[in-house]
């Protein structure tokens, strides 16, 4: 099924944002022209339900701005007059910030996040606040509230059977289906690698502490990052300059690279995800890049103690924390009674609020394994990821982002092995803290639906992953939009 039909013909939604700023320059575009045709594209997506808010006047009053602007002869900014969306847990002033929760509704910020007012000062017109997992609890985006269409959560725009992935879900789809140049998410397990590897994107999940955190409705603030996603890696280069004022992008030599192939994050694929995976790796020898076979990681087993309890144990204290510094006059638990979603209602019932986790025995208290991993664990699963680094001389792993393409949006995405197989090689990097990218390297022949690739990169190497990033792009092109 895809109720979602694009265009048949080249738009200027089609447009990466540097190919949008030399159409600007050269005069043959407009930024009216480019977020007018983003607004109709997301008129005709609405059975996405990438949206909960849409600042159509907003967006069009600012890119008249834009254009009166340079036709003027005024000094230009980097992304004057290019659309992107936020993500709806990422305080943007004057807009909506709800993390696709009815319990924020109508909780509007005064001032941006520091991560949007890095980019609105640098020309950004925001078109608006996407949909989500709601409060960035899940994978899969299946969430019941701000639905604009007629079905349930933010759907793929490759085929709106199919889920958009979580928890950036709507501003990873709104890329998809070409409604913006631009988007910001954020990650706490994947949320920045996941939907852009469902909706043919790429993301990047920046090393720990290099983005502020402020002006974010948190799940766990030692996890937690906002991150762009673009449409290719030169855009994703571009954002993260902008964001971290870092410009510099190291020269990448494709016969010089190493990339680990870490079996772990080779299991449990679907034939779609294996079969463009490993042609990926095919094209990667065929182009001379090193591939390292890595049969005793140990990643997943040393992150297991220390992803979920870290996550559990400081959702409680970061949400409090979060409601008393903003003024929200709501306590936790008046806010777990408003949540939409049943799986989020759930975690927040039976594991946030009594602050208890699964285990052998039935629920046991969270804190004792967070202080274990706070006062190791983290710590192996970091120094592991190091030691893989050095003794392999590696540049990067390399691996599928998630095991399977797009799941069915239906009622049976609640069934854990979805989350598991969409989750299970992205969320050891997270807990370690270390910079990761996805980019996509195919459509599977038996669904139709992308399949992405991760590179996790030791800590502090943002720059030089997003260069390895464009280089991989050179060699296995960017997907056909939806």
């Amino acid at each position: 099924m895809k109720l979602f039909q694009p265009a048949n013909v080249f738009t200027p939604t089609d447009l990466t944002i540097a190919e949008a700023l030399i159409a600007f320059r050269d005069g043959v575009l407009s930024s009216t022209e480019l977020v007018q045709a983003c607004l109709e594209r997301a008129e005709e997506g609405k059975e996405l339900n990438v949206y909960v808010t849409l600042d159509s006047a907003g967006a069009l009053q600012a890119a008249k701005l834009a254009d009166a602007q340079r036709k003027n002869g005024e000094a230009l900014k980097p992304l004057s007059g290019i659309p992107i969306v936020i993500k709806d847990n990422i305080h943007t002033a004057g807009l909506q910030c709800a993390s696709g929760s009815p319990a924020f509704a109508g909780y509007i910020p005064v001032e941006d996040a520091p991560t949007v007012r890095k980019l609105r000062e640098a020309g950004a017109i925001i078109l608006g606040k996407t949909n989500m997992h709601e409060l960035a609890f899940g994978a899969t985006g299946y969430n019941p509230a701000f639905n604009t269409g007629s079905g349930v959560g933010v759907r793929n725009p490759y085929d709106s059977s199919h889920i958009a992935g979580g928890s950036s879900s709507g501003s990873a789809a709104a890329l998809g289906a070409r409604m913006a140049l631009g988007a910001l998410g954020t990650d706490t397990g994947g949320s920045l690698r996941i939907p852009p590897a469902l909706n043919g994107c790429v993301g990047l999940r920046p090393s720990a502490d290099r983005y502020s955190d402020r002006g974010v409705i948190p799940i766990a603030r030692s996890r937690d990052t906002v991150g762009p996603i673009a449409l290719c890696m030169s855009d994703l280069a571009l954002l993260d300059s902008i964001i971290t004022d870092e410009y510099a992008l190291p020269s990448i030599t494709l016969s010089e690279l190493r990339l680990g192939v870490p079996s772990e994050f080779w299991r449990n694929l679907d034939a779609d995800t294996q079969e463009q995976a490993d042609a990926a790796l095919a094209t990667l020898r065929k182009h001379g890049v090193t591939l390292v076979p890595i049969n005793d990681a140990g990643l997943q087993a040393l992150n297991d103690p220390v992803g979920f309890p870290v996550v559990i144990y400081e959702a409680y204290d970061c949400m409090v924390d979060y409601l008393r510094e903003y003024g929200h006059a709501m306590t936790i638990e008046q806010l777990a009674t408003k949540i939409a979603s049943p799986d989020v209602r759930w975690i927040y019932d039976n594991w946030v609020l009594p602050r208890k986790m699964p285990s052998g025995d039935g629920l046991i208290d969270v804190k004792p394994a967070y202080d274990a991993a706070q006062s190791g664990g983290r710590q192996a699963l970091r120094e592991r990821y190091q030691e893989l680094f050095e003794e392999h001389k590696l540049d990067a792993l390399f691996f599928p982002t998630t095991a399977i393409v797009a799941p069915l949006a239906n009622e049976d995405i609640y069934l854990p092995e979805n989350f598991e197989r969409l989750i299970q090689n992205t969320e050891p990097s997270a807990s370690a803290g270390i910079p990761s990218i996805q980019l996509p390297v195919g459509l599977g022949e038996l669904s139709g639906l992308p399949v992405g690739v991760e590179l996790d990169g030791p800590a502090g190497s943002d720059r030089r992953l997003l260069a390895i990033g464009q280089a991989l792009e050179s060699i296995f092109g960017r997907l056909a939009r939806a």
